[in-house]
């Protein structure tokens, strides 16, 4: 069983693969869409959950995803197909940090993928890149909420806290105007169901060959989650407009 199995079916009960739950989701594509009609890039867009339901509720809106998962794709390709938005979504099967396109984008959306590109700064300097004048990034961020391990920092990365995220966003050329700092519960209820939902594949699948492992990865992975990072970490969405020539 590889990576991107395993991830489709820890994420089955959990199609936005960061720990927001719906309303949280809704609220944010509220605030970082207001028009309904704009361009939007999803940077690392595994199976196109975001760009989904962007579409679905705003039917003059176009987007376009990038990913490197051609299993993640087709699952997008599907989804769009039967929610009736295939028309207005376009795919692109590579790298998130080699992909460009001759049109600017009104919203560059990254949640879950800063990893693709060497972490959170980079990330912005690559949407940077596709942003129109006067767009905005939507993005995803993990922070340590405590003072971590060191095993936590090198199962997680390199992060920093709250106010040192939002202060480099900042001094970065960008202005949040809009974020959302995930609750316990959504943090919690994102651990549950992933490494619960590879459990339960485990557990109704005995003859699988594959079922052992799928067990043994939801065993370990939520150990390492109430073990080593559940008290520490904590995951913010920033909506970020750059900042502007006020001179």
């Amino acid at each position: 069983m590889n990576r991107e199995q395993i991830s489709r079916i820890a994420h089955a009960d959990h199609p936005i693969k960061s720990p927001l739950d719906d309303a949280s989701v809704r609220r944010l594509l509220e605030r970082g869409l207001p028009r309904g009609d704009e361009r939007v890039l999803d940077l690392g867009c595994g199976s196109g959950e975001w760009l989904l339901r962007a579409l679905a509720a705003r039917p003059h809106l176009h987007a376009e995803g990038v990913d490197v998962s051609a299993d993640a794709l087709d699952q997008a390709q599907l989804a769009a197909r039967h929610r009736g938005v295939e028309d207005r979504l376009v795919l692109h099967h590579q790298k998130a940090e080699e992909f460009t396109s001759s049109q600017p984008f009104d919203v560059v959306l990254s949640f879950g993928a800063t990893h693709a590109f060497g972490g959170l700064l980079p990330t912005l300097a690559a949407a940077r890149e596709h942003l129109a004048p006067g767009g905005r990034v939507m993005i995803g961020e993990g922070f340590w909420d405590r003072t971590p391990s060191q095993q936590a920092v090198e199962m997680l990365g390199d992060l920093t806290d709250l106010a040192t995220t939002v202060d480099r966003v900042v001094a970065d050329g960008w202005v949040p105007v809009a974020g959302h700092i995930s609750t316990r519960r959504e943090l919690d209820d994102y651990e549950w169901a992933c490494w619960g939902s590879l459990a339960a594949w485990a557990v109704e699948h005995p003859g699988d060959r594959d079922s052992a492992q799928a067990l043994e990865t939801a065993t370990l992975r939520r150990a390492e989650w109430l073990r080593v990072y559940r008290d520490t970490w904590g995951f913010v969405s920033l909506i970020l407009h750059r900042t502007p020539d006020l001179g």
